[in-house]
C-alpha cells in the first residue's frame, strides 16, 4: 500500500515551469528517494507535499484521502535550510517544536532527554543555537522532525554539515524510523547514500519526472553485460577470449595474476563466461558489474537537454 500517491502535479512560477505532470507513489515502510540536479523541481515538490505552496494542476492522496492541512500533523519535514532560532537556547527551542507537534510538555521533555542524550548533546541545553556547529545544529533539527513519530518523514539533505562518523549514525536512525513502520522521501545528491537506504528512486529533470523504479532493479536494468575477472596461471593473457560475442575491455598483468574487464552479447550466458575463462586460466576472481546509482542518475540526466 502507498502512503502518498502524486498524480500528474504541475506548478509554475511567473515564467518558469517548476513541476510539468509529475506522477509517483511513495510505498508505506519504504526509503523512497527523490533525486535530480539542482533546480530540477524536488524542493517544490516537497513544500507541495507539505502544503507550503499550492499546486496549479493534479493530486495528492494521503492513506487513500486527498491530502489535507490536518494531514500536515502526521508529516515530518528536515528542509535543507534549517529554521532554528538562533537566539534561544537549545533545550527551550527544542521543547517548544515538540510542543507544536502536539507533544505534552511532559512528554516533550522525556523525549528530548532520551535523544540529547544519545545525540551525546544534553551538554548544550543550556547553550544558545548560534553557538553550535551545523552538524549540531542539524541533530536539533532531526530530533525535532521525528520526535511525535510522524507517518511520513521528509529529509532534505539530511547529511549536509556532518561529518563521515555522524552520517552513519543518521542513516542507521533514518532505517530505524523505518522499522517503526514510517515512510521517507529522502532527497539527496548523495548518490553512495541512495544505495545504502533507499529501496526506490524517482529522478526528476527539467521538471518531469525521467526515471523511477525500485532501486536494485535499476541497477539490473542498466548494466552492461560486463565482467570484471581475476586469472591465475594465464601466460598468454585473455587475448583468446576476444570474438564476435566476447571483448576485453581491460586487461592488465599484476605479479602472476591477470585481471581485466570483459563484455559479452546478452545472449552469452554467465556459465558459458566461465567456461571459456576456465580454458583460459585458473579462476581467482569473477563479479559482474553492476551500474552505481551515480552512473545511472548522470547517464538519465546528461541525455536529456537542458530545459
Amino acid at each position: 500500500m502507498n502512503i502518498l500517491e502524486v498524480e500528474g502535479i504541475t506548478k509554475d512560477y511567473s515564467n518558469h515551469r517548476a513541476l510539468e505532470d509529475v506522477s509517483l507513489n511513495i510505498p508505506e515502510q519504504s526509503v523512497f528517494g527523490l533525486l535530480g540536479p539542482n533546480g530540477a523541481g524536488k524542493t517544490t515538490l516537497i513544500r507541495i507535499i507539505n502544503q507550503i505552496s499550492s499546486m496549479d494542476k493534479g493530486n495528492i492522496y494521503f492513506k487513500g484521502e486527498k491530502l489535507r492541512p490536518q494531514h500536515v500533523d502526521r508529516i515530518g519535514y528536515l528542509p535543507e535550510e534549517r529554521g532554528l532560532y538562533r537566539k534561544m537556547k537549545v533545550g527551550e527551542m527544542a521543547l517548544y517544536l515538540a510542543q507544536l507537534k502536539g507533544l505534552s510538555r511532559a512528554q516533550s521533555m522525556e523525549q528530548l532527554e532520551y535523544w540529547f542524550n544519545k545525540f551525546n548533546i544534553a551538554d548544550w541545553w543550556y547553550r544558545k543555537v548560534e553557538e553550535l556547529s551545523k552538524g549540531m545544529q542539524q541533530k536539533i533539527q532531526f530530533i525535532v522532525t521525528i520526535i511525535h513519530e510522524p507517518e511520513l518523514l521528509i529529509f532534505d539533505e539530511p547529511f549536509s554539515g556532518f561529518d563521515p562518523i555522524n552520517q552513519v549514525m543518521l542513516k542507521e536512525e533514518i532505517l530505524k524510523q523505518k522499522d517503526r513502520g514510517a515512510a521517507i522521501i529522502f532527497s539527496t545528491h548523495n548518490m553512495a547514500s541512495v544505495e545504502e537506504i533507499c529501496d526506490n528512486i524517482a529522478l526528476i529533470h527539467n521538471s518531469k519526472v525521467i526515471l523511477q523504479g525500485d532501486v536494485e532493479q535499476l541497477k539490473e536494468d542498466y548494466k552492461t553485460n560486463e565482467y570484471d575477472v581475476e586469472l591465475g596461471n594465464c601466460p598468454a593473457g585473455m587475448a583468446s577470449l576476444n570474438g564476435h560475442d566476447m571483448k576485453i575491455v581491460r586487461e592488465e598483468q599484476q605479479d602472476d595474476l591477470v585481471k581485466g574487464r570483459l563484455r559479452v552479447n546478452n545472449e552469452v550466458t554467465t556459465n558459458e563466461v566461465i567456461r571459456r575463462l576456465i580454458n583460459c586460466g585458473e579462476i581467482r576472481g569473477f563479479k559482474e558489474v553492476l551500474p552505481s546509482m551515480n552512473d545511472i542518475f548522470i547517464k538519465n540526466v546528461s541525455e536529456i537537454p537542458k530545459a
